[in-house]
């Protein structure tokens, strides 16, 4: 049985990335899709992140000890890379993905036995032509409680715009220059009150408070969503995201998933028009899809 297996790691953003594009290239192969959760987060002492692909619909099983190369699993990677990165690239058995760039040659792979992908894989184009099956895969399990419940049933009222501000800098750090700008974000609510109609906005963010701040939207309407703390709980804030109308992304692929898994179809995504490497990894080809408003 060929089997394509996947190492899963990142934020929830790039989890998804990772499995969206080996799902197309499993159901293109008419492989397995096999899921390691384990060995990208083993390491992860600096984010201390953790698998969260759970809360979603995905219909594919867990690798096995040996499926993740275990034991000494981190030597038999190595080698495992170095000695792919001498095949071309279609006689690999193991792909690791270089640079951020859309890259169409994992498109044209075609596998035989078992295949390991590992990358992020940042392009709606790695998976275009098998859309709806991820989303239906995508389909998140709504959380339980009532604060969650609530707030989408007020989302869900309402002409709602997703704003998501992520700071991958302290706010009051001198000089940063990760953060999409004040400025970036007064005009995506420009050109989002030019086409929307009595426009409410829903303010996700991991510093809500200083992002408010930041905006100065209070004479604006406004939610602040305060209701899901910590990584653990980014799937209920993204669930929330997506019941929205319209979306004004940051340069972050977390609410780059909340826009595209948006169901609206006249819905309009503002998300950062950024050059390579003036922001933190944003702004490489293909990264932002066909009908998005770059400002």
């Amino acid at each position: 049985m060929k089997k394509i297996i996947t190492r899963i790691f990142g934020g929830i953003g790039n989890q998804l990335f990772c499995y969206a594009a080996a799902r197309r290239l499993a159901l293109k192969n008419n492989a397995e899709l096999v899921i390691d959760d384990i060995s990208g987060f083993v390491r992860d002492f600096e984010y201390k992140r953790h698998y969260q692909l759970d809360h979603f619909r995905i219909p594919c099983h867990k690798a096995t000890a040996a499926e993740r190369l275990e034991p000494l699993s981190r030597v038999r990677r190595y080698l495992k890379r170095a000695y792919n990165r001498r095949q071309p690239f279609e006689e690999r058995k193991y792909i690791q993905q270089v640079g951020r760039d859309f890259d169409h040659r994992l498109l044209q792979v075609r596998s035989r036995g078992t295949l390991y992908l590992e990358g992020y894989w940042q392009s709606e184009d790695y998976f275009k032509d098998v859309e709806q099956i991820i989303r239906q895969d995508l389909q998140i399990i709504p959380p339980e409680d009532a604060l969650n419940k609530r707030m989408a049933d007020e989302i869900q009222a309402s002409c709602a715009v997703a704003l998501h501000m992520r700071w991958f800098e302290n706010p009051g750090c001198v000089g940063a220059t990760f953060n999409a700008s004040v400025n970036y974000y007064l005009k995506a609510i420009e050109f989002i009150e030019q086409k929307v109609k009595a426009p409410h906005y829903f303010l996700f963010s991991d510093n809500p408070d200083s992002a408010q701040v930041k905006l100065s939207m209070l004479g604006r309407h406004v939610t602040m969503v305060y209701l899901n703390k910590g990584d653990e709980n980014a799937y209920a804030d993204l669930w929330l995201m997506t019941k929205c109308k319209h979306f004004i992304t940051a340069d972050s692929t977390f609410s780059w998933w909340g826009g595209w898994l948006g169901e609206g179809e006249e819905k309009i995504v503002v998300t950062p028009n950024l050059a390579l490497g003036s922001q933190a990894s944003w702004g490489f080809k293909g990264l932002i899809p066909n009908g998005w408003v770059k400002l």
